[in-house]
């Protein structure tokens, strides 16, 4: 008898012994399953953040034709929202084109209202101090544009006189040179046709806007280049890893030849090289 509860003991021992093999073993494949989540979850953490998930939210004025102009539905369209889109097709997420007045994108995104401003923002150092700026998606510069009854010819000319531009745009710097009788607009494409309507004695602005406006019939005349620049995309000092991939989809785009075919639709001529 005593030889039997012996054994029925023993037996009772070997069951809870493989049983707390069995615990241990899935208690082994859940941690693996838990590293295997907490390493996905670190990846995700890893990535650059966006306004909304999925898409790219950029802003652009809407006002800066051919970069950027809006249609009658509201739809933005332009030379800048067409690479504004091919950077998102890169990135793999849907374009959220957000329109807003140009004196304010920067300020939009360095708060996180915007991922980016596709949006002719020249690279200067005032602007690298409040966003981080992308490799130049295209080259410009400044120029004079008066009436053509107009004897101004240089900057110096126009020593006093009353220049117009654009709110928020770097050209200031150049009126403030030669004169205390800026006004200011919106608009550049608003401010060339006051001047072609015969207010103020120029306007400053980029030489392809002035280009765009007098081929649409705008009495206005080309005058002095001032300076050449670069444009790039604008991106929130914090989010490192959206400018790295932002600068990745430019080189792709630069190397297969789609940035030089959407400026060719524009300008008919590729202004997204650097300029001999």
């Amino acid at each position: 008898m005593r030889k039997y509860l012996l054994m029925i003991a023993l037996s009772i021992l070997m069951i809870f012994a493989l049983a707390a093999c069995g615990g241990s073993e899935d208690e082994g494949e859940t941690t693996g399953d838990t590293n295997e989540t907490d390493s996905n979850d670190s990846s995700e953490e890893t990535a650059y953040d966006l306004v909304e998930d999925g898409q790219f939210t950029f802003a652009a004025s809407g006002e800066f034709s051919p970069f950027s102009m809006t249609d009658a539905s509201g739809e933005m369209t332009g030379f800048d929202i067409d690479v504004a889109n091919a950077i998102a097709k890169e990135l793999g997420l849907e374009p959220n084109p957000q329109k807003q007045k140009f004196a304010s994108i920067v300020e939009g995104v360095k708060t996180g209202r915007f991922d980016a401003a596709v949006a002719s923002h020249t690279i200067t150092e005032e602007r690298q101090q409040e966003v981080d700026f992308s490799t130049p998606y295209y080259y410009s510069g400044a120029q004079i544009f008066t009436r053509p009854d107009s004897d101004v010819e240089t900057l110096e000319d126009l020593e006093g006189m009353e220049i117009a531009i654009s709110k928020g745009s770097t050209y200031s710097t150049y009126a403030e040179e030669v004169t205390e009788n800026i006004k200011t607009y919106d608009s550049d494409v608003v401010a060339l046709q006051s001047l072609a309507k015969g207010r103020h004695d120029a306007v400053i602005t980029d030489f392809l806007t002035g280009k765009e406006a007098s081929g649409k019939g705008l009495k206005i005349e080309a005058k002095e280049m001032i300076e050449r620049s670069e444009q790039a995309v604008a991106i929130a000092k914090e989010n490192e890893a959206l400018l790295e991939e932002i600068n990745a989809a430019l080189e792709t785009l630069r190397e297969d030849g789609t940035l030089a075919e959407i400026s060719k639709e524009y300008f008919g001529e590729d202004i997204t090289t650097l300029p001999e």
